[in-house]
């Protein structure tokens, strides 16, 4: 698999694309919210031949959803997203413009997805798990083969996610990261919501928040 990483809207939000030989693709996160963000997405998508198959959301915190309006009505692909986080995606709506995205345009889901579930794709897959306390329904997609690990804004390259909005709690999302993330092997590769790459090996020792070598 290989994967692609915009980083799009004010807020700096990693949107990414995970696609194989296929040409099959999923489309996580799309945080574009103005045309030439959309542009970029579109001639990258263009350019590489690919099919979007599905739009996934980690959670749906404003900044990791802008273009999912976009996303579901350009690429006729199905939205996504996990089954305790539908009501952090909805509320969306109500504070969007407090941050002045005036026009930001609501879409329905169209599948919630559980822990452990699966999602092919071409010759390839991704499987969820379930990391809570960034938001109440946050989730990630991975594939320990492929050493992938697609987080959301849970683990960061020396940080982790804020717990201070509705649905946050910093207990809770250290253990998702002692529970969940550093299962895996030093060498997973993280994605994170925002900035750059970063393995489970390198957070276990060096995290201030999570360290635990």
């Amino acid at each position: 698999m290989k994967v692609k990483a915009f980083t799009f809207n004010p807020f700096m939000e990693n949107t990414y694309l995970v696609y194989d030989e296929t040409k099959e693709a999923v489309l996580i996160d799309p945080g574009c919210y103005d045309k030439g963000e959309q542009d970029e997405l579109i001639s990258f998508i263009e350019e590489h031949a690919l099919e979007v198959k599905f739009i996934l959301n980690t959670h749906g915190h404003i900044d990791h959803v802008l273009g999912n309006f976009f996303a579901k009505s350009r690429f006729g692909a199905p939205l996504w997203i996990g089954d305790k986080d539908a009501e952090t995606l909805k509320s969306v709506e109500v504070y969007a413009p407090n941050y002045g995205f005036q026009n930001y345009q609501t879409t329905e889901v169209d599948k919630l997805l559980k822990d452990d579930e699966i999602i092919f794709f071409g010759n390839s897959m991704l499987k969820i798990v379930f990391v809570p306390g960034h938001a109440p329904g946050h989730i990630a997609f991975y594939n320990e083969d492929e050493k992938i690990l697609i987080g959301g804004d849970v683990l960061f390259e020396g940080s982790i996610g804020r717990t201070d909005l509705p649905g946050g709690d910093y207990d809770t999302l250290i253990n998702s990261i002692h529970t969940a993330f550093f299962k895996f092997d030093d060498d997973m590769v993280v994605y994170p919501g925002h900035g750059g790459t970063t393995t489970i090996g390198a957070e276990k020792l060096s995290n201030p928040f999570c360290k635990i070598k």
